[in-house]
């Protein structure tokens, strides 16, 4: 069977090209690919090559197919999987393998198993660790938008509280705390607030900062303080490039107790250190952006630590379990993760937009894959839709949903596309 895909060969080199796949082996499993969010660990792979530590140091020979945040159905079965899937499921994938201490993962290492790409061979491994998952959601773009919500869960799951009591570890955000998510009206910042606003151990409040009145509006056009209110939270939007003094006025939010739970969303010393700052007896705080500069070091009150039992901690990418729980919760309308999504585009526009991916505004960058369309912001398809009928029809379609990706605007393009 061929399929087309995007495949590295070196940094800054991605090329869409067409290729014979193999038969599929008996522990094989062969896939259509029709959704694949774009993450930012994509562009950094792109700009080190074989620098990168999940890098082959064959790609040059041996292409691999980028792309990790993608879902589809299932073509073919090999017989050793023919009990537990079936041609035609939907699926979801957690590429975070860790298997047998390799840290080869799909969209990274191999050659015929990545998200950007029109049909890929998923290999025994996936199956053995349990990270191929049925999905029966209504859409495709929540399951492809599931694993970076996942991240997002395991952050709030790992985050952890102490008692002076025992040696016990409470695990999970504080219930009835304060949580403050920095730089979070980036899209997985808008992940974090819409999962907060659902989980059990609901905060009291949850504090967003940005220093951009436009993303802190389009955050409150998607999210409003109305929305959590419902849900029984308390919500604010703050612009922290405009406070006169932001650790007094942020601690004001909180009647000066503090953040039980801080996320750091953006890999900026200043931040990292104004969290540290506003921590409250016992507070935690995830540093969650990940960034590129291996020496990147910020100055930590160990003061706090010491006496007011201060907890730093650090996640990237979430488990199977978080996967899980991501897809579940988007299936059931619990969690939008389309509030991470600002522009849609075809599988023709995965390599600028991967090579490009810093220099283009907005959030999620989310691709279709079985046909060729220009990446575009969801925020263009009205005045786009004076001359075409597609983009008025999507535009319609998301104005209907909050100015939203959504499931019917999807189901708009598989029409026009001829994707079944």
């Amino acid at each position: 069977m061929k399929s087309r895909a995007v495949r590295m060969y070196g940094a800054d080199d991605l090329r869409l090209e067409e290729f014979e796949l193999p038969e599929i082996k008996d522990d094989e499993i062969l896939v259509k690919v029709i959704s694949d969010s774009i993450c930012m660990s994509t562009y950094k792979l792109a700009k080190q090559g074989k620098k990168h530590k999940r890098a082959p140091q064959n790609i040059d020979t041996n292409p691999i197919i980028i792309g990790h945040e993608f879902a589809g159905d299932i073509v073919k079965v090999g017989s050793k999987w023919a009990d537990q899937f079936k041609p035609g499921q939907k699926f979801a994938l957690q590429p975070a393998l860790n298997y047998k201490g390799s840290l080869a993962s799909p969209g990274y290492s191999y050659e015929f198993f990545g998200g950007a790409c029109t049909y890929c061979i998923i290999p025994q491994e996936v199956m053995e660790l349990g990270c191929l998952l049925n999905y029966d959601g209504e859409s495709y773009f929540e399951a492809s938008l599931g694993e970076p919500m996942s991240c997002i869960i395991g952050g709030y799951h790992a985050n952890y509280h102490t008692n002076k009591q025992n040696y016990n570890h409470a695990m999970g955000t504080k219930t009835d705390g304060n949580v403050l998510v920095m730089g979070g009206c980036g899209p997985m910042g808008l992940g974090a607030v819409s999962y907060g606003l659902c989980i059990e151990n609901k905060p009291k409040r949850l504090v967003v900062t940005d220093i951009s009145d436009d993303r802190i509006n389009r955050a409150r056009e998607v999210i409003s303080e109305e929305t959590a209110a419902k849900a029984g939270v308390e919500l604010h939007y703050v612009n922290t490039a405009t406070m006169k003094d932001p650790i007094a006025e942020l601690m004001a939010i909180t009647d000066d107790h503090g953040y039980d739970d801080v996320f750091v969303y953006v890999p900026i010393k200043q931040v990292a250190e104004m969290g540290d700052a506003l921590l409250a007896f016992d507070g935690c705080m995830n540093f969650f952006a990940g960034p590129t500069d291996n020496q990147f070091k910020a100055e930590i009150n160990l003061y706090n630590t010491h006496y007011t039992s201060t907890h730093l901690l650090g996640t990237t990418g979430g488990n199977t379990d978080d996967l899980i729980e991501a897809i579940d919760l988007a299936s059931k309308k619990l969690i939008e993760p389309a509030v991470m999504v600002t522009h849609i585009g075809g599988i023709d526009s995965i390599a600028e937009a991967t090579l490009n991916l810093p220099n283009i505004p907005g959030g999620k960058k989310l691709t279709y894959t079985q046909f060729d369309m220009p990446l575009t912001a969801i925020d263009d398809f009205e005045e786009l839709g004076k001359t075409d009928s597609l983009y008025q029809k999507l535009s319609d379609s998301c104005k209907r949903h909050k100015g939203l990706w959504n499931s019917e605007a999807e189901k708009i393009l598989f029409e026009h596309f001829g994707v079944n």
